[in-house]
């Protein structure tokens, strides 16, 4: 294995962890909630649990394509929860909670299928500013994979405290 490779493979690992560590938290977190449960809203404002994890969906589905992995869903059926989206408040716009966990376990695994057939070529390509998060204007794969799984762990310790707010016990300790 040449050097160039070797440290490909460490790389991608690291991502590999990150995403089944955050994929592990918020399976503990979401442990039992109920559809109505996932819905109940954090005061003075936030976005409930079902938003929460409907939005973790939506950014592992959009970056699925540049793993080389198909979207678990179509962009249109997760807009509800994109970023910037207003908190859910209407029950009637949120996705059933047990479909967007299924979704949720369906794309983690999609990433880490990509994440393993990464290379550093890939790695290296440049990602147009546009879609960039950060608006980086020197956004690669590389960087925004980063942000992604730093977005996801930012919001999988939110999963603790919304499951909180539904009044059952922490779920890690």
């Amino acid at each position: 294995m040449t050097p160039a490779v070797s440290e490909t493979v460490r790389e991608t690992e690291v991502f590999r962890q990150q995403a089944r560590m955050t994929h592990a938290v918020i399976r503990k977190n979401v442990e039992g909630v109920t559809q109505e449960e996932s819905l109940i809203q954090p005061q003075p404002g936030g976005n409930c649990l079902n938003w929460v994890v409907g939005h973790l969906v939506c950014i592992y589905n959009k970056a699925l394509p540049r793993l080389g992995q198909e979207p678990v869903t179509e962009a249109g059926d997760l807009k509800r929860y994109d970023r910037g989206a207003p908190p859910l408040e209407d029950s009637a716009d949120a996705l059933d909670f047990g479909k967007l966990m299924a979704a949720w376990d369906e794309a983690t695994q999609r990433i880490d299928a990509g994440l393993a057939g990464l290379t550093a070529e890939v790695l290296d390509q440049p990602v147009p500013q546009t879609q960039s998060p950060s608006n980086n204007p020197n956004e690669t794969v590389r960087s925004l994979l980063a942000t992604i799984f730093f977005h996801q762990s930012y919001h999988a310790g939110q999963t603790g405290v919304l499951r909180r707010i539904t009044g059952k016990e922490g779920a890690i300790r």
